[in-house]
C-alpha cells in the first residue's frame, strides 16, 4: 500500500470511529458494536471508502497483542497459580467439548476428518478482545462469571500453541510444504530441536523479565522523559511478540507472558498507564478492520446459509458452555451470562483459518464462508448482552438467583456491604443507638450474619432502584464498605449521580484507590489498613521499650502528617509527571522523619529538665 493510501485509510478508520462509537455508546450498544458497524459501513462491501487491506489488519492485530500484555500485567504469578484449577479445568473442558461438538456437526455435513477437527478447534475459540472489553464496560470482570470467563479465555490463548502444532498434521498431501510459506526459525529443525528452541524462547522472556528488564526500566525512569519510557514499554511488547512469532507461537501469547513476568514489578502501573491509550486505539482499529472484512456480497449470495451457520455456531457454543458453567457451581444467570459472553468466534480464528488454508486443510470456499461467519458472530455478542440485560432486569445476579428483599424501614444511615469492615461500622452505630439499613449482596454472608441476630437486606447496592427502596432519598449518610474496588466505585458513582444530598463515606484499599473514590464523589474516604497499621506501629514501639505515651504520641503525629500529605499530593496528582510526584512524596517522607526527630529531642529535653513520665503524660493528654 502506498504511503498516501495508508494515510487516507487511517484517517477514514479514525473518522468512522469518532462518528459511530459515541452514537453506539449513547444508544447503549457498547463501543465494540460501534466499531464493527463503522468498519462494515466504510468497508469495500458498502461505501468502499477503505479496502480490507492485510497490512492494516496486521497493524490492528497489534491491539490484541497489547491487550493481552496488559491482561498479563494484571495477573500476578501467584494469582495465576491460584487460578490453575479454573484455567485448566474449566477452560480445558470448554475447549475440548466445544471442539468435539463442532467437529461432529462438520462431519455430519460431509467434511473430512481432518477439516472437521480443524473447524472444531477454530470455532471453539472465543474473542478475548470483545469479551474482556464488554465485561469491563459493564463492571463484571471481577464478578464470578467474569472470573470464570477470563479463565476460559486464558486457557484458549495458551491452547493456541498446541493447536498451531497440530494443524499441519490435519492437512492432506503437500501440507507440510505449504506450512513453510511463512517460514519461522524452527521450520527446518528436527522435532526435538524445535521443542528446545520454543522452550528457550519462553525461558528468555522469563529470565530477561526477571533480571534484565528491571535495570533497563530503572535507567529509563532516571531520564525523566515520559516518551522514552513509553517507547521502552512499546518496544518490550513488540520484542516479545516478535520473538514468539519467530518460533512459530502466537505473538499475543508472548506479550501475555511478558506481562505476567512484569506483574510484580514496581513499574507495572506506569507501564499500564503508558500503553493503555495505544491498546484502546489499536483495538478499535482491529474491530473496524474486522467489520470492513465482512464480505457483504457473500452474505447476500448465501444469506440463509450464513445466517443459519452463525446462529448454529453461537447456539451450539452457548448450549455447551451453560452446563459446564453450572457444573462449576455458577448461578443460573451467571452461567447464562458466561455462555453468552463466550458464544462468538474469536479473533484468533482469522489467523487459524489463514493457517489452515496454507496447510491445505480447508478449501477456499469453506475458508471464505467461515471467515464471514467469524466476523458476523462477533456482531452477535453485544446484541446478546443487551438482550440478556433486558431479560434479567430486576433479577438479582447472585448464587441463588433470588430477588432483592423488600425494605420497609427508613433510617438515616445506609451501609452497603457488611463484611469485616462494614460489621465494625455497623456495631459502633447500633451500639450508640443509631438505626442503620444494611445491604449485603452475598447471600451466604447474609444468612450467616442473620443467625447472629443482625438485620440485613439482600440486594446489589449498585442498583439505583435498590438504594431508592432502602430510603436513600431520605437518608443522610451512605457508608460504602464493600470489598471489591469496582463495586465500590460503581456504588459511589451511581449514588452521587442519583442522590446528591447523601454524604458518602467509603472504604478504600490504598492511597490511589482513595484518590479515585474522591474523584467519583465520596465525601470521606478511609483506607482500611491505615488505622490498624498505625496501631501496629505503636505496639511495636512499645515492644521496643518506648513508653506508652511516647508511642501513642508518635502515632498521632504520623496520622496528622499523613493526612496532610494526602491533601498535598491530591492537589498535585495529575498536574505533574510521575517523577515530580515521586519527588513530592519523598520530600514529605523526609519531613516526617525530621518532625519525629525534633519531637524525640523535645521529649528528652523535657526529661532532662526534671519532668517525670506521669507529669509528661498528663501534659500530653491535656494537649489532645
Amino acid at each position: 500500500m502506498a504511503a498516501d493510501g495508508f494515510l487516507v485509510e487511517s484517517a477514514t478508520y479514525l473518522a468512522a470511529a469518532v462518528a459511530s462509537v459515541p452514537i453506539a455508546k449513547r444508544l447503549g450498544l457498547g463501543s465494540v458494536l460501534g466499531y464493527l458497524v463503522a468498519g462494515l459501513v466504510v468497508g469495500p462491501s458498502v461505501l468502499g471508502l477503505v479496502n480490507a487491506d492485510p497490512e492494516m489488519m496486521h497493524v490492528a492485530e497489534f491491539g490484541v497483542v497489547m491487550m493481552l500484555f496488559l491482561v498479563g500485567l494484571e495477573l500476578q504469578p501467584s494469582r495465576l497459580w491460584q487460578m490453575r484449577g479454573a484455567v485448566f479445568g474449566l477452560g480445558g473442558l470448554q475447549l475440548g467439548v466445544t471442539a468435539v461438538a463442532v467437529a461432529a456437526v462438520a462431519l455430519l455435513f460431509g467434511q473430512g476428518f481432518g477439516p472437521s477437527v480443524a473447524i472444531g478447534l477454530i470455532l471453539a475459540m472465543s474473542s478475548t478482545a470483545i469479551v474482556l472489553q464488554a465485561l469491563a464496560e459493564k463492571g463484571l470482570l471481577k464478578s464470578p462469571p467474569g472470573e470464570a470467563t477470563f479463565a476460559v479465555l486464558l486457557f484458549q490463548d495458551i491452547a493456541i500453541i498446541p493447536i498451531l502444532a497440530v494443524m499441519p498434521l490435519l492437512g492432506g498431501a503437500g501440507a507440510s510444504e505449504a506450512a513453510h510459506a511463512d517460514p519461522t526459525l524452527i521450520d527446518r529443525l528436527p522435532g526435538w530441536a524445535a521443542a528446545l528452541t520454543v522452550l528457550a524462547a519462553v525461558a528468555l522472556i522469563v529470565v530477561a523479565g526477571r533480571l534484565a528488564l528491571r535495570p533497563v526500566l530503572d535507567f529509563m525512569a532516571t531520564t525523566r522523559l515520559r516518551e522514552i519510557f513509553t517507547a521502552t514499554a512499546l518496544l518490550l511488547v513488540a520484542s516479545t511478540a516478535l520473538l514468539m512469532q519467530s518460533v512459530g507461537l502466537s505473538p499475543a501469547l508472548g506479550a501475555f507472558l511478558a506481562g505476567v513476568v512484569l506483574a510484580d514489578s514496581e513499574y507495572r502501573h506506569e507501564i499500564e498507564t503508558d500503553i493503555e491509550p495505544f491498546k484502546g486505539l489499536l483495538l478499535g482499529l482491529f474491530f473496524i478492520s474486522v467489520g470492513a472484512s465482512i464480505n457483504v456480497s457473500l452474505v447476500l449470495a448465501e444469506p440463509v446459509l450464513l445466517a443459519a451457520l452463525v446462529a448454529g455456531i453461537v447456539a451450539l457454543k452457548a448450549l455447551v458452555l451453560y452446563p459446564i458453567a453450572r457444573a462449576a457451581k455458577l448461578a443460573r444467570s451467571d452461567a447464562a451470562l458466561m455462555a453468552i459472553a463466550l458464544s462468538q468466534i474469536g479473533e484468533f480464528a482469522f489467523v487459524l483459518l489463514s493457517f489452515a488454508g496454507q496447510n491445505r486443510i480447508l478449501d477456499g470456499g469453506t475458508g471464505s464462508l467461515l471467515t464471514a461467519a467469524v466476523a458476523l458472530s462477533m456482531l452477535t455478542t453485544p446484541v446478546l448482552f443487551i438482550l440478556f440485560e433486558r431479560l434479567t432486569a430486576g433479577r438479582a445476579d447472585r448464587p441463588d438467583d433470588r430477588a432483592p428483599d423488600t425494605i420497609e424501614e427508613r433510617n438515616r444511615v445506609i451501609i452497603a456491604g457488611f463484611g469485616r469492615v462494614g460489621q465494625i461500622v455497623g456495631r459502633i452505630l447500633i451500639g450508640r443507638g443509631i438505626k442503620v439499613t444494611v445491604l449485603e449482596h452475598d447471600a451466604e454472608q447474609l444468612e450467616a450474619l442473620r443467625r447472629f441476630g443482625f438485620k440485613l437486606y439482600y440486594g446489589d447496592a449498585r442498583r439505583h432502584d435498590l438504594l431508592h427502596a432502602a430510603g436513600a432519598d431520605e437518608a443522610s449518610i451512605l457508608v460504602v464498605a464493600t470489598d471489591d474496588k469496582d463495586t465500590t466505585a460503581a456504588i459511589i458513582e451511581m449514588a452521587r449521580r442519583n442522590f446528591p444530598h447523601l454524604k458518602i463515606i467509603a472504604r478504600a484499599f490504598d492511597r490511589p484507590h482513595a484518590y479515585e473514590l474522591e474523584a467519583l464523589g465520596a465525601d470521606s474516604v478511609v483506607r482500611e489498613t491505615f488505622a490498624g497499621s498505625i496501631e501496629m506501629g505503636t505496639e511495636t514501639l512499645k515492644a521496643l521499650g518506648l513508653p506508652g505515651f511516647e508511642s501513642e504520641r508518635i502515632g498521632r503525629i504520623f496520622r496528622r502528617h499523613d493526612t496532610e500529605t494526602m491533601r498535598i499530593l491530591r492537589e498535585i496528582r495529575g498536574k505533574v509527571d510521575r517523577d515530580a510526584y515521586g519527588l513530592a512524596f519523598r520530600e514529605r517522607r523526609e519531613m516526617l522523619a525530621n518532625v519525629l526527630q525534633r519531637d524525640f529531642q523535645t521529649l528528652h529535653e523535657v526529661e532532662d529538665a526534671g519532668w517525670d513520665a506521669e507529669s509528661l503524660r498528663e501534659e500530653v493528654r491535656g494537649a489532645r
